[in-house]
């Protein structure tokens, strides 16, 4: 493994799994995730968020076949699994499960400290400049890949969902398993 790529790696597939819940990552996050609503979070909507797996996981053949247009018909079954496990609506799972993936990609698993996702790339960009050991080619790569990630990826704006997300992370983790 290159140097960085798993930090990379962690950092981006996070990031972009947020779209019809954070486990399933099946369909792609929308074209910027600065579109991301960013949201205080609370326990309960934490808990709905790790409920709420198992029912995704339950239709993640249908959102696969789907792509990023589900058809009335799944959209329902989104929107009824959303007010099931305690949801206005979909849109807000999708914007809570975006959150949680804010914060899950700036966690440390070792120390379950949190760097700003955003901050971490900058940082791993500027490492994987200065690593000589890296072949150019591979080099290039990855750099064009974290400039990208830069672009896209937005600062954390609530503070407090670190806690929050830190508090359940255990069984956010066991409900993507």
């Amino acid at each position: 493994m290159l140097h960085g790529q798993k930090t990379i790696k962690s950092i981006l597939v996070a990031l972009v799994a947020g779209v019809f819940g954070l486990a399933l990552g099946y369909v792609a996050m929308p074209a910027h995730a600065q579109d991301i609503k960013q949201m205080k979070l609370t326990d309960k909507q934490v808990e709905g968020f790790i409920a709420s797996q198992k029912d995704l996981a339950a239709i993640a053949g249908k959102l696969q076949s789907a792509g990023d247009k589900p058809d009335a018909k799944l959209q329902a079954e989104l929107e009824d699994i959303a007010k099931k496990h305690g949801f206005a609506s979909f849109t807000e799972l999708d914007d809570v499960a975006a959150n949680i993936s804010i914060v899950m990609a700036g966690l440390d698993p070792q120390t379950n400290s949190f760097i700003d996702p955003l901050e971490a790339l900058k940082k791993e960009l500027e490492d994987v400049k200065g690593d000589a050991s890296i072949p150019d080619a591979d080099k290039k790569q990855l750099v064009a890949e974290l400039e990208d990630a830069i672009k896209t990826t937005p600062p954390l704006e609530h503070k407090e969902n670190i806690d929050v997300v830190k508090k359940h992370r255990e069984a956010i983790e066991k409900a993507m398993q």
